[in-house]
């Protein structure tokens, strides 16, 4: 398996891929049909896959619309961004011990999945096995604290056992994947919600997905056991920033729910009253990692001199488009997070990198810098199936071979890409999410976390991107994790640290514009984590 990927990899590296259509290129769509009463329609800038809510190659904003309308889960992210326990899949989630730290799960024993089979024990025991084993994970590290899961009452009632307190339990478990059909599935965790849902436990079931279309209809789930879904069907249509625009001014669509640029956000708002305009966080902080191994780049001199040699306010600018996705500052909370302040500053600072360089040994010879007759080259990575990773990308490239630096951009797909970073055979930079999650703690375990073990120095966390480690840190990222130091104490502990190694650099929290038509009926458009999504079960078009 490893060498299949390092070699589709080395491919990517060594090939002329054509970047994906980013918004503003994908043409709309003028045969669509206008609404049908009963159906809703949902204009988003991209359907492209995979789905897996609990990877990082796969966050989208299509893969949170779907896991919230589709994947029970039994937490969900409350309006105040609190996690509130999902009654219409559990009877109750309790801490029935301390020692040893153990929370009772009781399921409901009408919940199912769409194929009759019950949502049981065995979907919280493959989804732990996957998280901690499987490099590119969502928030690991919540699971790797796992030492047991016992099933009683024919798997409805869940017994986790923790090696640990663990204060941040509800944030697991969320959007649970049916294990009785993904356990012996071909391709293994890879291929998992790849092109579509083997199966649904929510309000809406997947009727059909057509990429050449660009559309993904739901429907209502007759199999549903709680109270159905108001709206007979969810029709989710891709189009670029004006197709989206025009189709909610004619009433072909209802919402609109994409990324877009400053020319986008004037279109929609430009519609008037009929239509309210607002912004969505999405729970992905855009971020450039530095893997500190290697013959360069394990110099904390040479991270840093990377860094400086970056613009990034023009990098944001580059990535953002002057769209709603929101500037971030800080290497755990995200903007849209209780408690997020600018933690770091990090300057464009030319002679301070020249200085550094030099101090590493490195003279800039014909506008290169160059080692002992050899020039300063990195590899860096971003996923060609996502946007705005790409163009975030080229941005960084041409600025650091403008600076001196020699860059080889790679564009595998993203599961490929996720699963090498922080290996040998991965990038030396590289352009990815960093999750935002109801849990901070978890979040900073998972993507600066070490292993367990201290013998084994090859091994990579599932979530941590870029092999990072640093011992010292570590009691303290426990600590946060175990609830016995508070989250604002270890921050202020870690990432000072963090800035100074040049392992992480911030960019900006991406966010979605939202644009309702006024005859349709939903909650919060802007609710954390999920929005608009978690409300779809009661979306409702007022009749004319």
């Amino acid at each position: 398996m490893a060498v299949a990927v390092v070699a589709a990899l080395m491919l990517a590296a060594c090939s002329v891929t054509p970047p994906p259509p980013v918004v503003g290129t994908v043409p709309p769509m003028p045969s669509a049909p206008a609404a049908k009463p009963g159906e809703i329609v949902v204009g988003v800038d991209s359907i492209t896959g995979g789905y897996n809510p609990h990877v990082l190659a796969d966050q989208s904003t299509i893969t949170t619309a779907l896991s919230t309308m589709l994947l029970p889960s039994v937490f969900r992210t409350a309006p105040d961004g609190s996690p509130q326990l999902d009654r219409t899949l559990m009877v109750s989630a309790d801490v029935t011990s301390n020692v040893p730290y153990t929370v009772t799960y009781r399921l409901r024993g009408d919940a199912a999945w769409s194929d009759g089979a019950p949502i049981a024990a065995e979907d919280f025991l493959y989804l732990r096995e996957q998280m901690r084993d499987e490099p590119g994970g969502v928030d690991s590290a919540g699971y790797r604290l796992i030492s047991d899961i016992k099933a009683e009452e024919s798997g409805k009632v869940v017994q986790v056992t923790f090696a640990a307190s663990y204060p941040g339990w509800r944030s697991l478990f969320s959007s649970l994947l049916p294990a009785h059909l993904l356990k012996d599935a071909p391709g293994g965790w890879d291929q998992v919600l790849e092109s579509s849902f083997p199966a649904t436990a929510g309000p809406f079931s997947i009727k059909q997905v057509d990429a050449a279309r660009g559309e993904i209809v739901l429907e209502r789930n007759e199999r549903y056991w709680e109270q159905p879904a108001v709206a007979d069907r969810v029709i989710l249509r891709r189009a670029d920033q004006a197709g989206l625009t025009d189709a909610l001014r004619t009433g072909h669509d209802q919402l609109v729910v994409a990324r877009t640029d400053a020319g986008g956000v004037a279109m929609l708002q430009a519609l008037g009253e009929r239509v309210t305009v607002k912004s969505a966080p999405r729970p992905s902080v855009i971020s450039l990692f530095l893997k500190p191994s290697g013959t360069d780049l394990s110099d904390e001199r040479v991270r840093t001199a990377l860094v400086n040699l970056l613009d990034r306010d023009e990098v944001i600018k580059v990535g953002t488009g002057g769209g709603p996705s929101v500037r971030a500052d800080a290497l755990v909370l995200a903007p849209s997070q209780a408690g997020y302040a600018p933690t770091g500053a990090l300057l464009h600072d030319q002679a301070a990198a020249q200085s550094l360089l030099t101090q590493a040994g490195y003279s800039l010879v014909s506008g290169i810098w160059t080692r002992e007759g050899r020039p300063l080259s990195v590899t860096l990575g971003a996923p060609v199936d996502k946007e705005p990773y790409l163009l975030v990308a080229k941005e960084v490239q041409r600025q650091l071979v403008a600076a001196g630096v020699q860059v080889k951009l790679v564009t595998p797909v993203g599961d490929q890409l996720m699963r090498v970073s922080g290996t040998d055979a991965g990038p030396d930079l590289l352009i990815a999410p960093r999750p935002v999650g109801d849990n901070p703690a978890a979040v900073m375990a998972s993507v600066y976390g070490c292993p367990t073990s201290t013998n084994d120095a090859s091994t990579v966390l599932p979530g941590n991107v870029m092999g990072f480690c640093d011992r010292s840190l570590q009691p303290t990222i426990d600590s946060a994790l175990n609830g016995s130091m508070s989250l604002t104490e270890a921050i202020e502990k870690v990432e000072p640290r963090l800035w100074r190694q040049a392992v992480a650099v911030p960019l900006f929290q991406l966010a979605d514009s939202v644009a309702a038509r006024a005859e349709l009926t939903t909650g919060d458009l802007t609710a954390p984590l999920n929005a608009p999504f978690a409300s779809a079960v009661s979306w409702q078009r007022k009749q004319n």
